[in-house]
């Protein structure tokens, strides 16, 4: 299983492979074996035998040795991947080429071209089975063009509007 470790403002790749350890691209024997019912451990490999505190405090750890104390987050593959995802989404950016979601006819459009946007903005607003569907801006930008008119038909992936980024 594969960790970053990250202790004092410096990460670790951790790899544990049985009875080896995989620090930083180096492979080692070694063995963390804990004492039931306290928070002390031992780091065994073939050249050092090393006893540790180790306390969970929040989401992290307070590793603790001959009286000095590192904080430390040990973060699973998984969730450094599901950590990159988020923050991918809570990026703004201007959305492009916004396409409608959806065969409709266009009520109504809610921007001219040259018109700067925040995220959220109402881009144009499509009539699909009965109900009104707003065609909202992910991010910010300035409107290059607008491509549709109100009254027109449009089938699922019109481009409806051309959105830029601002500057």
């Amino acid at each position: 299983m594969k960790f970053t470790v990250t202790i004092g403002g410096r990460d670790l790749d951790v790899e544990v492979l049985g009875p080896e350890v995989r620090v930083g691209g180096r492979r080692f024997p070694a063995a963390l074996l804990r004492v039931p019912g306290t928070p002390i451990c031992q780091l065994v490999s073939e050249q050092h035998s090393r006893t540790y505190a180790l306390l969970k405090q929040g989401g992290g750890w307070l590793i603790q040795r001959g009286g000095e104390i590192w904080p430390a987050e040990v973060v699973d593959e998984r969730t450094a991947q599901l950590r990159a995802l988020r923050k991918d989404q809570g990026k703004q950016e201007a959305p492009g080429l916004v396409r409608a979601p959806m065969p409709g006819l266009v009520l109504r459009v809610e921007v001219a071209a040259g018109q700067e946007i925040a995220a959220g903005s109402g881009l144009v607003v499509l009539e699909a089975m009965k109900m009104e569907n707003e065609i909202r801006s992910t991010g910010p930008g300035r409107v290059k063009a607008v491509l549709v008119e109100p009254g027109q038909a449009v089938e699922k992936g019109t481009p409806l509007v051309d959105v830029v980024a601002q500057g």
